[in-house]
């Protein structure tokens, strides 16, 4: 692969490149200078589309840690609002000399036009494109589940680098709320069922998509019934995007409270919930919707270890697709 677009396109293979990778990148971060010289001289563009803080600056602090320069290009206020098209702006960056995209949209297959369109000729990183793929949010979700996930012996697991070549054969995963407006959760069953993991997929059936007959997982409508049954190792909270249900016109539920009450994560769910089992959230979270402020900050809560995460396995997408000896994806 010269690109990185979905998290279906990777192979078990390739994916557990990219998390032991990503492994290898994190190592060298608790160094005192954090900065590597890999890819010196390289520019990367961070063209975003749509509004994003920790992907956008969690992709920046990426390139600049392997020493790339970072040109960052939001729609906002840009020739965009003048009606300039994709295909120009494409070809605008490149004009400037960048060497990989990373491109986050609002329609859905946009990072795969941009990559195959024949516009541009440099490696595409998907950062998120309307309701399809986010793949480096599978990767770094999977990443926190590998370092906390011990086959056979999930109390033994402490949080630390998870040994080369590690997949998560057997993990069970629960991924509750939004799917129907929710790329990480379509991207989290592509990758981690490739990696031998579990899922279960938890929402109300307005919050699932049409279709749903071919993905690799089981649907549950009951989060507390789904608990009991499938033991997770890991319970991943979906933000309620309610900004999509507002342009489609909104009834996806009957109020917040209602919703929270029946698919919110709470103490009480997170006490019903295996003693090692981890909670996650993708972010940005609406507490005291899809999670309470004390299962968000509970022991067992690895939110911000996944954003830490998030910049390690961008480094090892970065590095595998433009160092000298890249293209490996």
């Amino acid at each position: 692969m010269k690109h990185l677009l979905s998290a279906k396109d990777l192979t078990h293979d390739e994916a557990v490149m990219v998390l032991d990778t990503a492994e290898a990148m994190a190592a060298t971060q608790s160094r005192a200078v954090k900065k590597l010289p890999t890819l010196r001289g390289k520019t990367v563009v961070n063209l975003f589309f749509e509004d994003s803080t920790r992907t956008r600056l969690s992709f920046e602090a990426a390139a600049k840690r392997l020493s790339a320069d970072v040109i960052n290009f939001s729609a906002k206020g840009s020739s965009l609002s003048k009606g300039e098209s994709l295909k120009d702006t494409a070809q605008t960056i490149m004009a400037m000399g960048a060497d990989a995209v990373v491109v986050r949209h609002s329609a859905c297959g946009a990072a795969h036009l941009l990559a195959h369109a024949g516009w541009i000729n440099v490696p595409v990183l998907n950062a998120g494109d309307g309701t399809h793929q986010h793949p480096t949010q599978a990767l770094l979700d999977a990443m926190t589940l590998r370092r906390w996930y011990v086959p056979g012996a999930p109390d033994t697991a402490d949080g630390s680098p998870a040994p080369q070549g590690r997949d998560l054969e057997g993990a069970r995963v629960i991924i509750v709320g939004d799917v129907l407006h929710s790329r990480v959760a379509r991207s989290n069953v592509d990758l981690m069922t490739a990696l031998g993991a579990e899922v279960t997929l938890v929402a109300p059936p307005t919050l699932l998509p049409i279709g749903m007959e071919n993905w690799p997982c089981e649907v549950s409508y009951n989060l507390d019934e789904a608990i009991e049954r499938v033991r997770p190792d890991a319970v991943m909270m979906l933000r309620v995007q309610r900004e999509r249900m507002s342009a489609a016109g909104g009834g996806f539920f009957p109020s917040p409270a209602e919703y929270s009450s029946v698919y919110g994560l709470n103490s009480a769910r997170r006490r019903a919930m295996p003693e090692h089992a981890i909670v996650m959230h993708p972010g940005p979270m609406n507490r005291g919707l899809e999670i309470t402020a004390e299962a968000a900050d509970d022991p067992r809560s690895r939110i911000i270890e996944q954003v830490g995460n998030g910049v390690s396995v961008r480094m090892a997408a970065l590095y595998l697709l433009l160092a000298d000896e890249g293209n490996q994806l």
